[in-house]
Protein backbone atom coordinates (compact mmCIF):
# COMPACT_ATOMS: atom_id res chain seq x y z
CA UNK A 1 0.00 0.00 0.00
CA UNK A 2 2.94 2.33 0.57
CA UNK A 3 4.17 1.70 -3.00
CA UNK A 4 1.40 3.48 -4.91
CA UNK A 5 2.31 5.81 -7.80
CA UNK A 6 0.93 8.41 -8.09
CA UNK A 7 0.55 8.89 -4.34
CA UNK A 8 -3.08 9.09 -3.15
CA UNK A 9 -4.54 11.80 -0.95
CA UNK A 10 -4.69 9.42 1.99
CA UNK A 11 -4.11 5.74 2.70
CA UNK A 12 -4.36 3.89 5.98
CA UNK A 13 -4.22 0.24 6.93
CA UNK A 14 -7.12 -1.28 8.84
CA UNK A 15 -5.08 -4.24 10.03
CA UNK A 16 -2.38 -6.65 8.95
CA UNK A 17 -5.04 -8.94 7.44
CA UNK A 18 -5.51 -9.37 3.69
CA UNK A 19 -8.36 -10.17 1.32
CA UNK A 20 -7.13 -13.05 -0.84
CA UNK A 21 -8.71 -13.50 -4.26
CA UNK A 22 -9.59 -17.08 -5.19
CA UNK A 23 -11.64 -19.14 -7.64
CA UNK A 24 -14.89 -17.93 -6.06
CA UNK A 25 -14.08 -14.20 -5.92
CA UNK A 26 -16.46 -12.06 -7.96
CA UNK A 27 -16.27 -8.60 -9.49
CA UNK A 28 -19.48 -6.57 -9.51
CA UNK A 29 -20.08 -3.21 -11.19
CA UNK A 30 -23.07 -1.09 -10.36
CA UNK A 31 -24.62 1.75 -12.37
CA UNK A 32 -22.62 4.92 -12.87
CA UNK A 33 -19.14 3.37 -13.10
CA UNK A 34 -18.91 3.02 -16.87
CA UNK A 35 -16.69 0.22 -18.11
CA UNK A 36 -14.43 0.14 -15.01
CA UNK A 37 -15.74 -3.23 -13.87
CA UNK A 38 -15.29 -4.81 -17.29
CA UNK A 39 -11.77 -3.40 -17.61
CA UNK A 40 -10.75 -4.62 -14.15
CA UNK A 41 -12.17 -8.10 -14.73
CA UNK A 42 -10.39 -8.52 -18.06
CA UNK A 43 -7.06 -7.18 -16.75
CA UNK A 44 -7.08 -9.36 -13.63
CA UNK A 45 -8.39 -12.47 -15.38
CA UNK A 46 -5.43 -12.31 -17.75
CA UNK A 47 -2.90 -11.76 -14.96
CA UNK A 48 -4.29 -14.13 -12.32
CA UNK A 49 -6.01 -16.88 -14.27
CA UNK A 50 -8.98 -16.57 -11.89
CA UNK A 51 -12.52 -16.58 -13.35
CA UNK A 52 -13.65 -13.45 -11.42
CA UNK A 53 -17.28 -13.95 -12.38
CA UNK A 54 -19.98 -11.32 -12.14
CA UNK A 55 -21.34 -11.19 -8.61
CA UNK A 56 -24.31 -9.75 -6.72
CA UNK A 57 -24.29 -6.29 -5.12
CA UNK A 58 -23.56 -6.19 -1.43
CA UNK A 59 -25.44 -4.31 1.30
CA UNK A 60 -25.18 -0.51 1.60
CA UNK A 61 -21.70 0.76 2.47
CA UNK A 62 -19.95 -2.52 1.82
CA UNK A 63 -19.38 -5.12 -0.89
CA UNK A 64 -20.62 -8.69 -0.74
CA UNK A 65 -18.30 -11.20 0.89
CA UNK A 66 -15.43 -12.39 -1.31
CA UNK A 67 -16.26 -9.74 -3.88
CA UNK A 68 -14.71 -6.66 -5.46
CA UNK A 69 -17.53 -4.20 -6.08
CA UNK A 70 -17.46 -0.91 -7.97
CA UNK A 71 -20.12 1.71 -7.22
CA UNK A 72 -20.93 5.33 -7.98
CA UNK A 73 -20.89 7.83 -5.09
CA UNK A 74 -22.41 11.28 -5.66
CA UNK A 75 -20.47 12.90 -2.82
CA UNK A 76 -17.06 12.22 -4.37
CA UNK A 77 -15.46 14.81 -6.70
CA UNK A 78 -14.99 14.27 -10.45
CA UNK A 79 -12.32 11.61 -11.03
CA UNK A 80 -12.18 10.99 -7.29
CA UNK A 81 -12.47 7.55 -5.72
CA UNK A 82 -12.45 5.70 -2.41
CA UNK A 83 -11.32 2.12 -1.79
CA UNK A 84 -12.26 0.17 1.32
CA UNK A 85 -10.83 -3.34 1.74
CA UNK A 86 -12.00 -5.14 4.87
CA UNK A 87 -13.55 -8.40 6.06
CA UNK A 88 -12.75 -10.37 2.90
CA UNK A 89 -14.27 -7.85 0.50
CA UNK A 90 -13.30 -4.68 -1.43
CA UNK A 91 -15.49 -1.70 -2.30
CA UNK A 92 -14.36 0.84 -4.91
CA UNK A 93 -16.55 3.94 -5.16
CA UNK A 94 -16.06 6.63 -7.78
CA UNK A 95 -17.40 10.15 -8.13
CA UNK A 96 -17.96 9.41 -11.82
CA UNK A 97 -16.97 6.65 -14.26
CA UNK A 98 -13.43 8.08 -14.51
CA UNK A 99 -13.07 8.00 -10.73
CA UNK A 100 -14.18 4.37 -10.62
CA UNK A 101 -11.64 3.57 -13.33
CA UNK A 102 -8.78 5.28 -11.49
CA UNK A 103 -9.80 3.37 -8.38
CA UNK A 104 -9.62 0.14 -10.36
CA UNK A 105 -6.11 1.12 -11.48
CA UNK A 106 -5.07 1.60 -7.85
CA UNK A 107 -6.59 -1.75 -6.89
CA UNK A 108 -4.45 -3.38 -9.57
CA UNK A 109 -1.32 -1.76 -8.11
CA UNK A 110 -2.21 -3.18 -4.69
CA UNK A 111 -2.09 -6.71 -6.11
CA UNK A 112 1.60 -6.39 -6.98
CA UNK A 113 3.69 -6.17 -10.17
CA UNK A 114 2.54 -9.54 -11.56
CA UNK A 115 -0.98 -8.09 -11.86
CA UNK A 116 0.38 -6.24 -14.92
CA UNK A 117 1.21 -9.39 -16.86
CA UNK A 118 -0.92 -10.73 -19.70
CA UNK A 119 -0.79 -14.35 -18.57
CA UNK A 120 -0.68 -15.82 -15.06
CA UNK A 121 2.56 -16.79 -13.40
CA UNK A 122 0.53 -18.28 -10.55
CA UNK A 123 -3.11 -18.76 -9.54
CA UNK A 124 -2.75 -18.22 -5.80
CA UNK A 125 -1.36 -15.53 -3.53
CA UNK A 126 -3.35 -12.61 -4.98
CA UNK A 127 -3.92 -10.57 -1.84
CA UNK A 128 -5.25 -7.08 -1.15
CA UNK A 129 -4.24 -5.41 2.13
CA UNK A 130 -7.04 -4.38 4.47
CA UNK A 131 -6.97 -0.62 3.97
CA UNK A 132 -8.84 2.53 3.09
CA UNK A 133 -7.66 4.86 0.33
CA UNK A 134 -9.15 8.21 -0.67
CA UNK A 135 -7.97 10.05 -3.74
CA UNK A 136 -8.70 12.71 -6.35
CA UNK A 137 -6.52 14.52 -8.90
CA UNK A 138 -4.99 17.96 -8.55
CA UNK A 139 -5.32 18.89 -12.25
CA UNK A 140 -7.95 18.16 -14.88
CA UNK A 141 -5.31 18.12 -17.69
CA UNK A 142 -2.64 15.48 -17.05
CA UNK A 143 -1.10 15.11 -20.45
CA UNK A 144 1.45 13.31 -22.56
CA UNK A 145 2.45 14.49 -26.05
CA UNK A 146 3.74 11.90 -28.48
CA UNK A 147 5.34 13.16 -31.69
CA UNK A 148 4.45 10.64 -34.41
CA UNK A 149 5.42 13.00 -37.25
CA UNK A 150 9.22 12.87 -36.90
CA UNK A 151 9.31 9.12 -36.27
CA UNK A 152 6.08 7.25 -36.84
CA UNK A 153 4.52 5.09 -34.12
CA UNK A 154 2.30 2.32 -35.50
CA UNK A 155 -1.27 2.05 -34.25
CA UNK A 156 -0.56 -0.84 -31.87
CA UNK A 157 2.24 1.21 -30.33
CA UNK A 158 -0.15 4.11 -29.77
CA UNK A 159 -2.62 1.78 -28.03
CA UNK A 160 0.20 0.56 -25.79
CA UNK A 161 1.04 4.16 -24.84
CA UNK A 162 -2.61 4.67 -23.89
CA UNK A 163 -2.49 1.64 -21.58
CA UNK A 164 0.67 2.98 -19.96
CA UNK A 165 -0.91 6.41 -19.54
CA UNK A 166 -3.94 4.86 -17.87
CA UNK A 167 -1.70 2.96 -15.47
CA UNK A 168 -0.26 6.34 -14.43
CA UNK A 169 -3.66 8.13 -14.26
CA UNK A 170 -2.82 10.46 -17.15
CA UNK A 171 -5.87 11.58 -19.09
CA UNK A 172 -4.90 13.75 -22.11
CA UNK A 173 -3.03 12.30 -25.09
CA UNK A 174 -1.72 15.09 -27.31
CA UNK A 175 -1.08 13.46 -30.69
CA UNK A 176 1.34 15.52 -32.81
CA UNK A 177 0.15 14.36 -36.24
CA UNK A 178 1.77 16.71 -38.75
CA UNK A 179 5.13 18.38 -39.27
CA UNK A 180 7.75 19.11 -41.91
CA UNK A 181 8.89 15.47 -41.74
CA UNK A 182 5.55 13.74 -42.19
CA UNK A 183 1.74 13.91 -42.31
CA UNK A 184 0.19 11.06 -40.32
CA UNK A 185 -3.61 11.23 -40.63
CA UNK A 186 -5.75 10.33 -43.62
CA UNK A 187 -7.74 13.25 -45.02
CA UNK A 188 -10.04 11.86 -47.68
CA UNK A 189 -10.61 15.03 -49.63
CA UNK A 190 -6.83 15.57 -49.88
CA UNK A 191 -5.32 12.11 -50.53
CA UNK A 192 -1.94 13.59 -51.45
CA UNK A 193 -1.33 14.42 -47.79
CA UNK A 194 -0.73 10.75 -47.12
CA UNK A 195 0.19 9.53 -50.61
CA UNK A 196 3.07 12.05 -50.75
CA UNK A 197 3.27 13.71 -47.35
CA UNK A 198 3.42 10.62 -45.12
CA UNK A 199 6.92 9.46 -46.06
CA UNK A 200 10.40 10.85 -46.63
CA UNK A 201 13.25 9.42 -48.65
CA UNK A 202 15.79 9.31 -45.81
CA UNK A 203 16.32 10.46 -42.23
CA UNK A 204 19.18 12.09 -40.38
CA UNK A 205 20.39 9.83 -37.55
CA UNK A 206 20.94 11.95 -34.46
CA UNK A 207 20.79 15.71 -34.00
CA UNK A 208 20.98 17.93 -37.09
CA UNK A 209 24.76 18.31 -36.51
CA UNK A 210 25.20 14.57 -37.03
CA UNK A 211 26.79 13.47 -40.32
CA UNK A 212 24.93 10.15 -40.19
CA UNK A 213 21.96 9.31 -42.39
CA UNK A 214 19.57 6.39 -42.54
CA UNK A 215 19.36 5.95 -46.29
CA UNK A 216 15.93 4.36 -46.53
CA UNK A 217 12.38 5.70 -46.70
CA UNK A 218 10.57 6.35 -43.45
CA UNK A 219 6.83 6.82 -43.18
CA UNK A 220 3.39 5.70 -42.19
CA UNK A 221 -0.01 7.14 -41.37
CA UNK A 222 -3.26 6.33 -39.61
CA UNK A 223 -6.37 5.66 -41.63
CA UNK A 224 -9.51 7.32 -40.39
CA UNK A 225 -10.66 4.00 -38.98
CA UNK A 226 -7.32 3.70 -37.17
CA UNK A 227 -7.99 7.10 -35.59
CA UNK A 228 -11.52 6.09 -34.61
CA UNK A 229 -10.09 2.99 -32.93
CA UNK A 230 -7.43 5.00 -31.10
CA UNK A 231 -9.99 7.55 -29.89
CA UNK A 232 -12.41 4.84 -28.75
CA UNK A 233 -9.66 2.87 -27.02
CA UNK A 234 -8.56 6.03 -25.22
CA UNK A 235 -12.12 6.91 -24.21
CA UNK A 236 -12.53 3.47 -22.61
CA UNK A 237 -9.56 4.48 -20.43
CA UNK A 238 -10.92 7.99 -19.75
CA UNK A 239 -8.23 9.57 -21.90
CA UNK A 240 -9.03 12.40 -24.30
CA UNK A 241 -7.04 12.48 -27.54
CA UNK A 242 -6.17 16.04 -28.60
CA UNK A 243 -5.01 16.17 -32.25
CA UNK A 244 -2.38 18.62 -33.44
CA UNK A 245 -2.42 19.87 -37.02
CA UNK A 246 0.50 22.31 -37.16
CA UNK A 247 0.02 25.67 -38.92
CA UNK A 248 1.38 27.94 -40.36
CA UNK A 249 4.93 26.66 -39.75
CA UNK A 250 6.12 23.04 -39.56
CA UNK A 251 4.18 22.41 -42.78
CA UNK A 252 6.62 21.29 -45.48
CA UNK A 253 5.07 17.82 -45.72
CA UNK A 254 1.72 19.40 -46.64
CA UNK A 255 3.38 21.84 -49.08
CA UNK A 256 5.27 18.97 -50.72
CA UNK A 257 1.93 17.28 -51.37
CA UNK A 258 0.07 20.46 -52.40
CA UNK A 259 2.63 23.08 -53.55
CA UNK A 260 -0.03 25.78 -53.83
CA UNK A 261 -0.14 25.96 -50.03
CA UNK A 262 3.33 27.50 -49.94
CA UNK A 263 4.62 30.95 -50.78
CA UNK A 264 4.82 30.37 -54.50
CA UNK A 265 5.73 34.00 -55.21
CA UNK A 266 8.95 33.54 -53.22
CA UNK A 267 10.16 30.00 -54.00
CA UNK A 268 9.37 27.20 -56.41
CA UNK A 269 7.35 25.03 -54.04
CA UNK A 270 7.09 22.24 -56.62
CA UNK A 271 10.72 21.39 -55.85
CA UNK A 272 10.01 20.69 -52.18
CA UNK A 273 9.81 17.18 -50.78
CA UNK A 274 8.97 15.94 -47.30
CA UNK A 275 11.84 17.22 -45.16
CA UNK A 276 14.50 14.72 -44.13
CA UNK A 277 16.25 16.93 -41.58
CA UNK A 278 15.57 18.50 -38.17
CA UNK A 279 15.31 22.07 -36.99
CA UNK A 280 13.21 25.10 -37.88
CA UNK A 281 12.15 25.04 -41.51
CA UNK A 282 11.80 28.29 -43.50
CA UNK A 283 9.05 26.88 -45.75
CA UNK A 284 5.72 27.96 -44.23
CA UNK A 285 2.12 28.21 -45.38
CA UNK A 286 1.03 31.17 -47.47
CA UNK A 287 -1.56 33.39 -45.72
CA UNK A 288 -4.01 33.11 -48.60
CA UNK A 289 -7.70 32.32 -48.90
CA UNK A 290 -6.73 29.12 -50.72
CA UNK A 291 -4.72 27.97 -47.69
CA UNK A 292 -7.54 28.84 -45.29
CA UNK A 293 -10.11 26.91 -47.32
CA UNK A 294 -7.75 23.93 -47.62
CA UNK A 295 -7.19 23.69 -43.88
CA UNK A 296 -10.86 24.25 -43.12
CA UNK A 297 -11.40 21.10 -45.16
CA UNK A 298 -8.71 19.33 -43.17
CA UNK A 299 -10.20 20.42 -39.85
CA UNK A 300 -13.71 19.40 -40.92
CA UNK A 301 -12.50 15.81 -41.18
CA UNK A 302 -10.40 16.12 -38.02
CA UNK A 303 -13.46 17.23 -36.03
CA UNK A 304 -15.38 14.20 -37.27
CA UNK A 305 -12.63 11.94 -35.93
CA UNK A 306 -11.74 13.64 -32.64
CA UNK A 307 -14.54 14.67 -30.25
CA UNK A 308 -12.14 16.55 -27.95
CA UNK A 309 -13.01 20.01 -26.64
CA UNK A 310 -9.59 21.27 -27.75
CA UNK A 311 -7.90 21.09 -31.14
CA UNK A 312 -4.21 22.00 -31.24
CA UNK A 313 -3.06 24.07 -34.21
CA UNK A 314 0.65 24.41 -33.39
CA UNK A 315 1.50 28.01 -34.17
CA UNK A 316 5.13 27.65 -33.08
CA UNK A 317 8.45 28.30 -34.79
CA UNK A 318 7.08 30.00 -37.87
CA UNK A 319 9.88 31.97 -39.57
CA UNK A 320 8.57 35.12 -41.25
CA UNK A 321 11.26 35.50 -43.95
CA UNK A 322 9.08 34.22 -46.78
CA UNK A 323 6.18 36.42 -45.72
CA UNK A 324 8.48 39.46 -45.67
CA UNK A 325 9.57 38.65 -49.24
CA UNK A 326 6.10 37.69 -50.48
CA UNK A 327 4.07 40.36 -52.34
CA UNK A 328 0.92 38.36 -51.58
CA UNK A 329 1.65 38.23 -47.86
CA UNK A 330 2.51 41.92 -47.76
CA UNK A 331 -0.69 42.72 -49.62
CA UNK A 332 -2.65 40.71 -47.05
CA UNK A 333 -0.97 42.66 -44.21
CA UNK A 334 -1.94 45.94 -45.89
CA UNK A 335 -5.47 44.77 -46.66
CA UNK A 336 -6.08 43.81 -43.03
CA UNK A 337 -4.37 46.87 -41.59
CA UNK A 338 -1.90 44.77 -39.61
CA UNK A 339 1.32 46.03 -38.04
CA UNK A 340 3.50 43.28 -39.50
CA UNK A 341 4.19 39.61 -39.82
CA UNK A 342 3.55 38.77 -36.16
CA UNK A 343 0.06 40.18 -36.42
CA UNK A 344 -0.38 38.30 -39.70
CA UNK A 345 0.30 35.04 -37.88
CA UNK A 346 -2.10 36.11 -35.12
CA UNK A 347 -4.74 36.75 -37.80
CA UNK A 348 -4.09 33.34 -39.34
CA UNK A 349 -4.42 31.55 -35.98
CA UNK A 350 -7.37 33.75 -35.02
CA UNK A 351 -9.22 32.67 -38.14
CA UNK A 352 -9.12 29.06 -36.99
CA UNK A 353 -9.94 30.00 -33.40
CA UNK A 354 -13.18 31.57 -34.67
CA UNK A 355 -13.80 28.70 -37.08
CA UNK A 356 -13.40 26.11 -34.32
CA UNK A 357 -15.45 28.13 -31.83
CA UNK A 358 -18.34 28.29 -34.30
CA UNK A 359 -18.32 24.48 -34.25
CA UNK A 360 -18.24 24.15 -30.49
CA UNK A 361 -14.52 23.51 -30.14
CA UNK A 362 -11.62 25.43 -28.63
CA UNK A 363 -8.25 26.22 -30.17
CA UNK A 364 -5.07 25.56 -28.25
CA UNK A 365 -1.61 26.45 -29.55
CA UNK A 366 2.00 26.81 -28.49
CA UNK A 367 2.87 30.02 -26.67
CA UNK A 368 3.95 31.82 -29.87
CA UNK A 369 0.24 32.39 -30.53
CA UNK A 370 0.48 35.16 -27.92
CA UNK A 371 2.73 37.16 -30.28
CA UNK A 372 0.54 39.61 -32.12
CA UNK A 373 -2.34 38.85 -29.74
CA UNK A 374 -4.06 35.56 -28.96
CA UNK A 375 -7.65 35.06 -30.06
CA UNK A 376 -10.39 35.25 -27.41
CA UNK A 377 -11.03 31.83 -25.89
CA UNK A 378 -7.76 30.34 -27.16
CA UNK A 379 -5.73 28.24 -24.73
CA UNK A 380 -1.95 28.18 -24.60
CA UNK A 381 0.59 25.35 -24.30
CA UNK A 382 3.46 27.10 -22.51
CA UNK A 383 6.57 25.35 -23.87
CA UNK A 384 9.39 27.91 -24.03
CA UNK A 385 9.33 28.26 -20.24
CA UNK A 386 6.88 29.63 -17.71
CA UNK A 387 6.71 33.14 -19.20
CA UNK A 388 4.19 32.36 -21.91
CA UNK A 389 1.90 30.62 -19.46
CA UNK A 390 2.17 33.47 -16.96
CA UNK A 391 1.33 36.05 -19.63
CA UNK A 392 -1.55 33.96 -20.94
CA UNK A 393 -3.09 33.33 -17.51
CA UNK A 394 -2.81 37.02 -16.61
CA UNK A 395 -4.62 37.83 -19.86
CA UNK A 396 -7.41 35.40 -19.00
CA UNK A 397 -6.38 32.52 -21.26
CA UNK A 398 -6.37 28.92 -20.07
CA UNK A 399 -2.92 27.35 -19.94
CA UNK A 400 -1.29 23.94 -20.06
CA UNK A 401 2.19 24.13 -18.53
CA UNK A 402 4.80 22.11 -20.41
CA UNK A 403 8.08 24.09 -20.21
CA UNK A 404 10.82 22.44 -22.24
CA UNK A 405 13.44 23.05 -19.55
CA UNK A 406 11.43 20.90 -17.14
CA UNK A 407 9.25 18.30 -18.89
CA UNK A 408 10.56 17.69 -22.41
CA UNK A 409 11.35 14.03 -21.98
CA UNK A 410 13.44 13.80 -25.14
CA UNK A 411 16.03 15.81 -23.17
CA UNK A 412 18.80 13.79 -21.55
CA UNK A 413 18.40 12.14 -18.16
CA UNK A 414 21.98 12.33 -16.90
CA UNK A 415 25.36 13.84 -17.81
CA UNK A 416 28.08 11.77 -19.41
CA UNK A 417 28.83 10.06 -22.70
CA UNK A 418 26.66 7.00 -22.05
CA UNK A 419 23.37 8.84 -22.53
CA UNK A 420 22.10 8.08 -26.04
CA UNK A 421 21.95 11.10 -28.39
CA UNK A 422 22.01 13.64 -25.53
CA UNK A 423 19.70 16.60 -26.10
CA UNK A 424 19.27 19.73 -23.97
CA UNK A 425 19.74 20.19 -20.25
CA UNK A 426 20.01 17.27 -17.88
CA UNK A 427 16.58 16.48 -16.46
CA UNK A 428 16.86 13.69 -13.91
CA UNK A 429 14.05 11.73 -12.30
CA UNK A 430 14.39 14.02 -9.28
CA UNK A 431 14.27 17.15 -11.45
CA UNK A 432 10.96 16.05 -12.95
CA UNK A 433 9.63 15.10 -9.52
CA UNK A 434 10.36 18.64 -8.27
CA UNK A 435 8.68 20.33 -11.23
CA UNK A 436 5.86 22.67 -10.18
CA UNK A 437 3.28 23.49 -12.88
CA UNK A 438 1.80 26.59 -11.21
CA UNK A 439 4.35 29.43 -11.07
CA UNK A 440 4.35 31.59 -7.93
CA UNK A 441 4.00 34.73 -10.06
CA UNK A 442 0.29 33.93 -10.53
CA UNK A 443 -2.27 34.99 -7.95
CA UNK A 444 -5.10 32.67 -6.94
CA UNK A 445 -7.50 33.87 -9.62
CA UNK A 446 -4.88 33.70 -12.38
CA UNK A 447 -3.75 30.24 -11.24
CA UNK A 448 -7.26 28.92 -11.93
CA UNK A 449 -6.42 29.31 -15.62
CA UNK A 450 -3.76 26.59 -15.33
CA UNK A 451 -5.74 23.61 -16.61
CA UNK A 452 -2.86 21.33 -15.80
CA UNK A 453 0.41 20.12 -17.17
CA UNK A 454 1.88 17.94 -19.88
CA UNK A 455 5.10 16.05 -20.58
CA UNK A 456 6.24 16.13 -24.21
CA UNK A 457 8.09 13.38 -26.07
CA UNK A 458 9.55 14.64 -29.35
CA UNK A 459 10.98 11.98 -31.61
CA UNK A 460 13.65 13.51 -33.84
CA UNK A 461 16.33 11.40 -32.13
CA UNK A 462 14.13 8.59 -30.78
CA UNK A 463 14.05 6.39 -33.83
CA UNK A 464 12.13 3.38 -32.49
CA UNK A 465 9.74 2.36 -29.69
CA UNK A 466 12.57 1.24 -27.38
CA UNK A 467 14.19 4.68 -27.60
CA UNK A 468 10.84 6.33 -26.84
CA UNK A 469 10.46 4.07 -23.80
CA UNK A 470 13.96 4.94 -22.63
CA UNK A 471 13.39 8.68 -22.81
CA UNK A 472 9.90 8.54 -21.32
CA UNK A 473 10.34 6.16 -18.39
CA UNK A 474 10.82 6.29 -15.48
CA UNK A 475 10.45 10.08 -15.64
CA UNK A 476 6.80 9.88 -16.72
CA UNK A 477 6.04 8.17 -13.40
CA UNK A 478 7.46 11.19 -11.55
CA UNK A 479 5.54 13.54 -13.84
CA UNK A 480 2.32 11.59 -13.25
CA UNK A 481 2.66 12.13 -9.51
CA UNK A 482 3.24 15.86 -10.05
CA UNK A 483 0.11 16.05 -12.23
CA UNK A 484 -2.14 13.92 -10.00
CA UNK A 485 -1.03 14.27 -6.39
CA UNK A 486 -1.22 17.29 -4.12
CA UNK A 487 2.47 17.50 -3.36
CA UNK A 488 4.19 20.05 -1.12
CA UNK A 489 6.40 22.77 -2.56
CA UNK A 490 9.27 21.37 -4.67
CA UNK A 491 12.05 21.69 -2.03
CA UNK A 492 9.85 19.89 0.51
CA UNK A 493 8.96 16.89 -1.66
CA UNK A 494 10.05 13.50 -0.38
CA UNK A 495 12.08 12.30 -3.33
CA UNK A 496 13.75 9.60 -1.22
CA UNK A 497 10.29 8.22 -0.47
CA UNK A 498 9.37 8.40 -4.14
CA UNK A 499 12.54 6.45 -5.02
CA UNK A 500 11.55 3.76 -2.52
CA UNK A 501 8.14 3.47 -4.16
CA UNK A 502 9.83 3.34 -7.57
CA UNK A 503 11.52 0.08 -6.55
CA UNK A 504 8.11 -1.59 -6.84
CA UNK A 505 7.15 0.50 -9.86
CA UNK A 506 10.17 -0.66 -11.84
CA UNK A 507 8.83 -4.20 -11.41
CA UNK A 508 5.46 -3.05 -12.76
CA UNK A 509 7.22 -1.51 -15.76
CA UNK A 510 9.15 -4.76 -16.25
CA UNK A 511 5.88 -6.70 -16.29
CA UNK A 512 4.52 -4.25 -18.85
CA UNK A 513 7.60 -4.67 -21.06
CA UNK A 514 8.75 -1.06 -20.81
CA UNK A 515 12.37 -0.47 -21.88
CA UNK A 516 12.98 2.25 -19.29
CA UNK A 517 16.30 3.80 -18.29
CA UNK A 518 17.64 1.83 -15.30
CA UNK A 519 18.59 3.90 -12.22
CA UNK A 520 22.27 2.95 -12.71
CA UNK A 521 22.34 4.12 -16.33
CA UNK A 522 21.67 2.77 -19.80
CA UNK A 523 22.16 -0.86 -20.67
CA UNK A 524 24.74 -1.48 -23.43
CA UNK A 525 22.09 -1.83 -26.13
CA UNK A 526 20.41 1.41 -25.03
CA UNK A 527 23.50 3.50 -25.84
CA UNK A 528 24.15 5.18 -29.18
CA UNK A 529 27.95 5.65 -29.28
CA UNK A 530 29.13 8.12 -31.89
CA UNK A 531 25.69 9.58 -32.62
CA UNK A 532 25.78 13.32 -32.05
CA UNK A 533 23.23 15.07 -29.88
CA UNK A 534 23.02 18.65 -28.64
CA UNK A 535 23.70 18.69 -24.90
CA UNK A 536 23.46 21.99 -23.03
CA UNK A 537 25.54 22.30 -19.89
CA UNK A 538 24.52 23.87 -16.60
CA UNK A 539 21.17 24.36 -14.93
CA UNK A 540 18.26 25.31 -17.18
CA UNK A 541 16.98 28.86 -16.91
CA UNK A 542 13.63 29.44 -15.28
CA UNK A 543 11.88 31.84 -17.56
Amino acid sequence: MTELIPAPLSARAWSEQVFTLDEDTTITAGPGVGNAGHWLREALRAATGLPLREGRPGPPQRAAENSVELRHAHHLPPEGYRISIRDNRALVTGGDPAGAFWGAQTLRQLLGPDAYRRAPLRRTGWALPEAEIQDAPRFRWRGLLLDVARHFTAKDGVLRHLDLMAAHKLNVFHLHLTDDQGWRVEIKRYPGLTEIGSWRARTRFGHRASPLWEEKPHGGYYTQDDIREIVAYAAERHITVVPEIDVPGHSQAAIAAYPGLGNTDVIDTTTLSVWDDWGINPNVLAPTDNTLRFYEGVFEEVLELFPSEFVHVGGDECPKDQWRASPAAQARIKELGLAGEDELQAWFIGHFAEWLSARGRRLIGWDEILEGGAAPGAAVSSWRGYAGGIAAARAGHDVVMCPEQQVYLDHRQAPGDDEPVPIGYVRTLEDVYRFEPVPPELDEEQARHVLGTQANVWTEVTEDPARVDYQTYPRLAAFAEVAWSRLPAPPERDFAGFERRMAAHYRRLDALGVAYRPPAGPRPWQRRPGVLGRPIEGAPPRR
